[in-house]
């Protein structure tokens, strides 16, 4: 398994010289639990992910394992919703741990890095009309975006806040024993406004606290991620 982790985040990296569409990174949401047997190599996939520029790889925690005997110490409620959602706009009722979705729009069920890989590359040659900035100033974030051309339908802008990295060590239900090391932990996820993508959008909003955030454009369903940006 750690060789075709290895191959796919390879591939990935491989492509940042070779596609000239892209300009923004592909967002990677992995939807995962601290009580789930399947969990560990999609969350140690994901370390690698995190450290490749052209990717925001996302951790979301979900709730739904948490009755088997382990309370997840990140899940959130909202994030099984997200999960949900996408599932609905599928038309599923299916949801999975682990679960990644690529750009929004490419979902990946069950720890497979090859597949990953070929969406990422596949988002990377997409180009979007939208061009997203995002400049933190201390505790205020000052997020921009331009459609060319407008956009059919509205999008969200989404503010994003995740820890960087964290161990914890599980003493019951299905990883009992083990010590799992988790990247870029999502703490929590907002919409701070729907755009209706012809007008330029302009917002000053707060980022209080230390955790890192990111700004992500999506089309409404959700659908489509049409641009993202970390805020520096």
């Amino acid at each position: 398994m750690r060789h075709l982790v290895s191959a796919a985040c390879g591939l990935v990296l491989g492509l940042a010289g070779a596609v000239q569409a892209q300009t923004q990174p592909v967002v990677v949401e992995l939807y995962t639990s601290q009580g789930c047997s399947s969990c560990p190599p999609a969350d140690d996939f994901m370390a690698q992910l995190a450290q490749d520029p052209n990717v925001i790889a996302l951790s979301l925690h979900v709730d739904y394992w948490d009755y088997i005997g382990w309370k997840d110490t990140f899940a959130d409620p909202q994030f099984t919703k997200r999960q949900k959602a996408y599932a609905r706009a599928i038309g599923s009722r299916t949801i999975y741990t682990p679960q990644m979705i690529v750009g929004g729009a490419d979902r990946v069920e069950g720890n497979d890095p090859m597949k990953v890989a070929d969406s990422i590359r596949r988002q990377m040659m997409v180009t979007s009309p939208v061009t997203l900035t995002v400049q933190r100033q201390g505790d205020r974030l000052v997020i921009r975006a331009v459609a060319d051309p407008p956009l059919k339908r509205g999008a969200r802008v989404q503010v994003v806040r995740y820890l960087p990295e964290a161990t914890v060590e599980i003493k019951r239900g299905e990883n009992a024993g083990q010590a799992v090391t988790y990247r870029n932990i999502v703490t929590d996820w907002q919409a701070v406004a729907d755009w209706p993508g012809d007008a330029p959008f302009e917002l000053t909003t707060d980022v209080v606290g230390s955790d890192r955030a990111v700004v992500i454009v999506q089309s409404i369903g959700p659908a489509e991620v049409l641009a993202a940006a970390h805020a520096e």
